[in-house]
């Protein structure tokens, strides 16, 4: 398994993973499915210092993981937020941890302070993940997001960079 840096020909992989998310799950809030030109605008946006990286076995993309703007004020600008998806046949063999490994090492060079993680509370395996890469809890946002005619808390995860 490789971790590299997102490229155009990955777009079609990615959208899929994303989109089965967004379809079936509340790991992600998004609720309507993006297109794969869509998804080439955003590797467009992920490939200077807030990168993506993939975790590739040949040709074959296993999962992805981002860092996006916290907050589009420029005080902020030191701060960033991740985001990680895996291809449902892949989690739980250590593909996550490697990819958010990974991106935390990309942060750090990029110069950025720290990182936020914002995970639907439901999702443990998330919490869990970014635990064991020296993320903490800092708080909980109470019923903020809804999906599936739900609302769901959001858990709020920090690890300083620097």
């Amino acid at each position: 398994m490789e971790i590299r840096t997102v490229e155009d020909g990955d777009a079609k992989q990615i959208v899929d993973i994303y989109n089965s998310e967004v379809l079936n799950s509340t790991v992600t809030l998004d609720i309507r499915p993006r297109t794969q030109e869509q998804q080439l605008v955003w590797i467009g946006h992920h490939v200077g210092i807030h990168q993506a990286l993939v975790a590739v076995e040949g040709d074959r993309v296993l999962g992805y993981a981002s860092l996006s703007p916290y907050r589009m004020k420029a005080g902020y600008s030191g701060t960033v937020e991740d985001s990680i998806y895996l291809h449902s046949n892949y989690r739980g063999r250590g593909v996550g941890k490697l990819l958010l490994t990974a991106l935390m090492e990309t942060a750090q060079k990029s110069g950025f302070h720290t990182c936020m993680a914002r995970i639907v509370a439901s999702n443990r395996a998330s919490f869990e993940l970014h635990r064991s890469c020296n993320f903490e809890l800092v708080g909980i946002e109470r019923e903020v997001g809804r999906k599936f005619g739900r609302w769901l808390d959001v858990t709020l995860m920090q690890r300083m960079l620097r």
